[in-house]
C-alpha cells in the first residue's frame, strides 16, 4: 500500500520546507512543485492524492491552476493563503477548491484539515480501505493491515478488534462490546484475555509503524482517532 502523496504548490521556500518536513513526519509523501510556469505538468507527474495550493504564485495564481487541474481531475485541493477577504474564499470554492486555510496557521490544524478531507474523499467512497492514519490502512475486504508498503500479520481476534474500532471511529468502544464481538472466535475471551489482545495488537502496530494507533479512554474503553 503506497504512502499518501501530497503535492505542495508554495513559492515561499521556507514555508514549503517547513510543511514538507512536518507532514513527512506523519507519514505523508510530500512533493513540491517548483515549475510555476506549468503546474499541471507537475501534477500529472506526481499524481497526488491531495494538493496544497498557495494563491499568490508567480505567473498565474492558484485560482488559475485549480481551474486547470479541475478540467482533468477531481483530486482534493486545499488553498493556503495570507488573503483573508471573503471574496477570495468564495473564489476558491467556485474555482473547484475543497477547503481554505488562512496564513498563519497552526501545523496541527492543517494536519486535521488534510485528514478530514482525505477521509471524505477516499474512505467513504471505498469502504473496503480505511485510512486509520496517513500511512496506516486497513483493508476490510482482506482483513489486512498495512503500514506504508508493509503488511502486518494479525490473528483472527486482532482483526476483529481492529475492524470494530475502525468501523466505530472516532467513538469509544467499550470492553464489553469488544468481548461480545470476539465471542465469534474459537477462543475463550475473558477480561484478562482482552487486555492481552489489545496489548499485543498495539505492540505489533508500534513496532512496524512507530505509532500509537489504539487509544484508551480510562474507565470507558478504546478508540481510534
Amino acid at each position: 500500500m503506497e504512502a499518501i502523496k501530497i503535492m505542495l504548490v508554495e513559492d515561499d521556500k521556507i514555508l514549503s520546507e517547513q510543511l514538507q518536513l512536518y507532514l513527512s513526519r506523519w507519514g505523508y509523501d510530500v512533493e513540491t512543485s517548483r515549475h510555476f510556469e506549468n503546474i499541471v505538468n507537475d501534477f500529472e507527474k506526481i499524481r497526488p492524492w491531495l494538493i496544497l495550493m498557495d494563491i499568490n504564485l508567480p505567473l498565474y495564481d492558484g485560482f488559475y491552476w485549480c481551474n486547470q487541474i479541475r478540467e482533468i481531475s477531481k483530486v482534493p485541493i486545499i488553498f493556503i493563503s495570507s488573503r483573508s477577504d471573503d471574496q477570495d474564499k468564495v473564489m476558491a470554492i467556485t474555482q473547484g477548491g475543497d477547503d481554505y486555510i488562512e496564513k498563519p496557521f497552526q501545523l496541527i490544524f492543517l494536519k486535521a484539515k488534510i485528514e478530514a478531507l482525505l477521509r471524505r474523499t477516499y474512505q467513504y467512497k471505498s469502504e473496503q480501505k480505511v485510512f486509520l492514519m496517513p500511512h496506516v490502512i486497513y483493508d476490510n475486504s482482506t482483513s489486512s493491515l498495512y503500514c506504508s508498503d508493509k503488511k502486518i500479520e494479525l490473528t483472527k481476534s486482532e482483526n476483529i478488534i481492529l475492524r470494530v474500532l475502525s468501523q466505530s471511529r472516532p467513538h469509544i468502544v467499550s470492553r464489553s462490546q469488544l468481548m461480545d464481538a470476539l465471542w465469534s472466535t474459537d477462543e475463550f475471551i475473558s477480561d484478562n484475555t482482552l487486555t492481552v489482545l489489545i496489548s499485543r495488537l498495539r505492540a505489533k502496530i508500534k513496532e512496524c509503524c512507530q505509532a500509537e494507533l489504539i487509544q484508551t479512554k480510562k474507565g470507558q474503553g478504546y478508540y481510534i482517532e
